[in-house]
C-alpha cells in the first residue's frame, strides 16, 4: 500500500495543486497593490486633463458619492467627485454616459468649476465611427477642447446645440449624430449641477464598496 504508485501520484499530485494555489495567492497580494496604485493614478492623469492646474492639489477619491438621474446624466447611477480647497467648493467631476450615441453609449468625464462653468470635457469610451464620430477623441481633433471656459449662460441655452441645429457648437461632415449627443450631455451635466448646487458638496461621501 506505501509503495502503490497510484497512491504517491495522488500525493504527488495534491502537492502540487496546494503548492499552485499557494503561488497565486501570494502572486494576487503582491500585485494586487501595485494594480490599484495603477489604476488610481491614471483615474488622477484623466481627472487633471479635465481640470485647471492646481485643482488637484488634495485627493478628490476620497470624497466620492454617486447618485441616480438617468433623464439628465444618462446612466442608472453617475459617480461623483467632489474637489475643495480649504474645506471650500472648488469643483466637481463627473461621468455621466450618453445612452444614445451613433455606434452606443458614450461615456465621458466632465468637471464643472464651482461658478459653474466647465472645466473641461473627456470622452473616455466610445464604439463610434472612426474617421467620422471619433473626432470626439482628444487625438483625432480638438473638437472637445471647445467646452472648456463654457457655461448654461455662455452661450445662452438656447444655443447648445450644434450649428445645423441653430446652436454655436460644430458639427463633423458626415457625422452631426456624435457631436449632438455630447453637446446635449454635457448640457444636461451643466443642468444637474445648476439644479443640485451646494447639495452635492454637502452629501456624505460613499464608502468604497458600500452598495
Amino acid at each position: 500500500m506505501r509503495n502503490n504508485p497510484i497512491l504517491i501520484a495522488g500525493y504527488i499530485l495534491g502537492a502540487f495543486a496546494v503548492g499552485g494555489v499557494g503561488l497565486v495567492a501570494v502572486t494576487h497580494a503582491l500585485t494586487s497593490e501595485r494594480i490599484a496604485a495603477n489604476e488610481r493614478a491614471a483615474t488622477l492623469r484623466t481627472m487633471a486633463a479635465v481640470l485647471p492646474a492646481g485643482h488637484l492639489d488634495e485627493d478628490p477619491l476620497r470624497d466620492p458619492i454617486e447618485v441616480g438621474a438617468p433623464d439628465l446624466l444618462g446612466g442608472a447611477t453617475t459617480r461623483i467627485y467632489r474637489l475643495r480647497r480649504d474645506g471650500e467648493p472648488l469643483a466637481l467631476v463627473l461621468d455621466p454616459v450618453i445612452p444614445n450615441g451613433y455606434m452606443g453609449p458614450i461615456k465621458l468625464l466632465i468637471s464643472v468649476l464651482a461658478d459653474g462653468t466647465l472645466g473641461g470635457v473627456r470622452v473616455l469610451a466610445h464604439k463610434e465611427t472612426p474617421g467620422l464620430g471619433d473626432k470626439i477623441e482628444l487625438a483625432k481633433s480638438d473638437w472637445i477642447l471647445g467646452f472648456t471656459g463654457k457655461s448654461l449662460g455662455n452661450p445662452p441655452e438656447g444655443a447648445w446645440k450644434v450649428k445645423r441645429d441653430g446652436g454655436v457648437f460644430d458639427q463633423f461632415t458626415g457625422a452631426t449624430v456624435t457631436p449632438r449627443s455630447i453637446v446635449q450631455a454635457v448640457r444636461n451635466t451643466l443642468r444637474f449641477v445648476g439644479e443640485q448646487g451646494a447639495a452635492l458638496y454637502d452629501r456624505p461621501a460613499r464608502t468604497p464598496g458600500e452598495s
